[in-house]
This record gives C-alpha cells, sequence and structure tokens, in this order.
C-alpha cells in the first residue's frame, strides 16, 4: 500500500479544520498543515490531532500549496482546503485506489455547500478538481489566487466516485469579505502583468458573469442562492477590475 501524505494550508481555520483532518484520519500516512500565522486555535487542533505543522508566510496561493507540497514526506499527495471533507464514497475510493494505484493522478467531483444549501448548478458542480497526485508530476501554478494544479502531459490521470465537500461560504457577509479579500489579491497581479483596465471589463463583462451563471448555467435551479451566487460573482468581476484601475492611477 502506498504511503499517503495529507497536505493543507491553513489561516484561522479553527471553524473547519478538525472536520477536514478527521475524514482523512484512516487514510493518511502523515497530515501536513502550513499555516500561515493563525491568531486563533488553528495550529492547537491540528497538533492535537496528530498533524504535522509548520508555519510560513503567506505568497498566494498557488506558491503556498507549492511549499506545502515540498514538505510532504510521501510521493502520492492529496491536497485539501482548509474548509473541504471527504464524502464516505469518496473516502472509499482513495482507500481502495491508494492500495494499489491504476494511474499517476486522480480527479474528484467537487460539491460546495452555501449557506446550508448544496449548489448543482450554475457551474458550480461537479467543479472536477485533482488532488490526488504523485509529487514528482505535478505541481501547482504561482497564482496568487484560483491556483491550478498543472499535471504533466503524459501523466494517466483518473476519476473517483464521490464527492470532496466543500463548506465554502457560511453567510452572506462571509462570501462578500472573500470577495472583497480575493479581487484585492487579482487586482495587484492584474497590475503586476500590466493588464489594462477598459470600459469592457467594468460594464459588460460582469453582466456576461451573470448571465452565464445564472442562465446559461442553470443558476436558477438553485433558487434564491442561486441568484445571490451570480449576482456576487458578477459584482466580484467588477471589483476586481475597478480595483486595479484605482491601483494603477495611484502608481
Amino acid at each position: 500500500m502506498a504511503e499517503l501524505s495529507v497536505v493543507i494550508i491553513t489561516r484561522d481555520e479553527e471553524k473547519n479544520i478538525a472536520r477536514c483532518i478527521k475524514s482523512v484520519a484512516s487514510l493518511a500516512s502523515e497530515v501536513v498543515v502550513v499555516d500561515s500565522h493563525s491568531q486563533d486555535n488553528t495550529q492547537q487542533i491540528c497538533l492535537s490531532l496528530g498533524a504535522r505543522v509548520i508555519t510560513h508566510d503567506f505568497e498566494g496561493f498557488g506558491k503556498q500549496k507549492q511549499f506545502a507540497d515540498a514538505q510532504a514526506k510521501y510521493e502520492w499527495i492529496l491536497s485539501l482546503d482548509a474548509d473541504e471533507e471527504l464524502s464516505t464514497e469518496l473516502r472509499d475510493s482513495i482507500g481502495n485506489i491508494i492500495s494499489n494505484p491504476q494511474a499517476d493522478a486522480y480527479s474528484m467531483n467537487r460539491l460546495t455547500n452555501f449557506c446550508g444549501k448544496w449548489i448543482k448548478h450554475g457551474g458550480w458542480y461537479p467543479d472536477k478538481k485533482v488532488r490526488l497526485y504523485k509529487k514528482s508530476i505535478a505541481k501547482w501554478n504561482d497564482y496568487p489566487v484560483h491556483e491550478l494544479l498543472n499535471v504533466n502531459k503524459n501523466a494517466a490521470v483518473m476519476h473517483l466516485r464521490g464527492n470532496l465537500l466543500h463548506y465554502s461560504i457560511n453567510t452572506i457577509n462571509h462570501h462578500i469579505k472573500q470577495i472583497n479579500r480575493y479581487s484585492e489579491i487579482a487586482a495587484g497581479n492584474l497590475v503586476e502583468k500590466g493588464r489594462r483596465t477598459t470600459c469592457f471589463h467594468l460594464a459588460l463583462k460582469p453582466v456576461f458573469r451573470f448571465v452565464k451563471i445564472y442562465f446559461l448555467k442553470a443558476g436558477f435551479l438553485d433558487g434564491y442562492f442561486g441568484f445571490v451566487i451570480a449576482r456576487n460573482s458578477a459584482f466580484s468581476v467588477y471589483l476586481r477590475y475597478a480595483k486595479a484601475k484605482a491601483l494603477k492611477k495611484k502608481r
């Protein structure tokens, strides 16, 4: 049976981290938590559950996850966010294949919980992610937000049954705070890359985002929260470019 390193990055995740670690307890040969100076009880909870905790300055999500992977002792890595947990079916799927891997990496569907409702439309599901992989064949990119895992082109990738349960947003206020944080990071990245902000980005692109999520991706089937998600997502696009334009004017 292959040894498995479960790798998680955290910051102030005391409400989520225990659920995440407990969901992998039967699979993990080690749990590695890279924490960016949490001010709550995140580190203490991780240590109490047997995780190895490493404190590291936050460098953006992509770089932080790549640093975390480098701390893993074993070749096989299961990369999770602190607000995720394995469904029973997904845990069983991983347990079955890790004893005799047939591929170099494995993808899984992520199902997101928004204000207590599981969101199955609007492009949010199935949110296919490669999260189980050999360390030698995959690397996170340097994106500061909305990071991506790049898997070698010649690597064999298979899909697992079961859902990665994502407890993403507790309240609408939580969503607004998240949008504000992510848009700040994304705006800085746009300016660093020299991207221009035009009327299209500020006026039309947010509208296109709403139409895509609510109508084309059938977000309306998720009821009230489907509308909230589409509206807030459109606002996040506007905010990203508005902040980028303001930031560029200051320089």
